[in-house]
């Protein structure tokens, strides 16, 4: 066997780190720069669940350790979720994160227009809170006369 049995017997350890964290690294960056949201997508939730998995493997580190194989079950998962050819973090995210974030991520405003639902969700939680205690305080007309006068202001500067 020699080196192509010691090679084979290390994989993970080989390849792993270029599979699991430079490949993700260099990609995360270049759809840091690129304009479409895909991409972003992709990647997010490649680092979403590799740090399930890595927070997995740090509580159960001394069963795990009985299962020679765990490694590369690791590695061909991780694989699946990065390579171009499987984009197996965005199937991921379209299957099962996105009807979960649909269901909890309405915001309590799920009857405000489109236009402030996208602006509610760029704002932080307390920001948000704020927004909406305000719109159904004083009602969205309020709201839109608020922003129109934010946004005259935002044109003098």
């Amino acid at each position: 066997m020699g080196v192509l049995g010691t090679m084979a017997r290390h994989l993970d350890t080989i390849i792993g780190p270029g599979v699991m964290l430079l490949y993700p690294l260099y990609a995360s960056m270049r759809a840091i720069e690129s304009p479409s949201t895909l991409d972003d997508q992709q990647w997010l939730t490649y680092w979403v669940l590799y740090s399930f998995i890595t927070l997995f493997e740090l509580s159960t580190h001394r069963i795990l350790c009985w299962f020679p194989i765990w490694p590369y079950m690791k590695l061909v998962f991780c694989a699946w979720l990065v390579l171009p050819m499987f984009n197996g973090a965005a199937y991921i995210y379209e299957n099962f994160v996105r009807q979960y974030i649909k269901n909890i991520g309405s915001y309590g405003g799920s009857n405000y227009p489109e236009e402030y639902k996208k602006v509610l969700h760029m704002m932080t939680l307390d920001a948000r809170k704020a927004v909406e205690r305000y719109i159904d305080r004083y009602g969205a007309d309020a709201f839109e006369r608020v922003i129109r006068v934010a946004e005259k202001e935002a044109k003098k500067h």
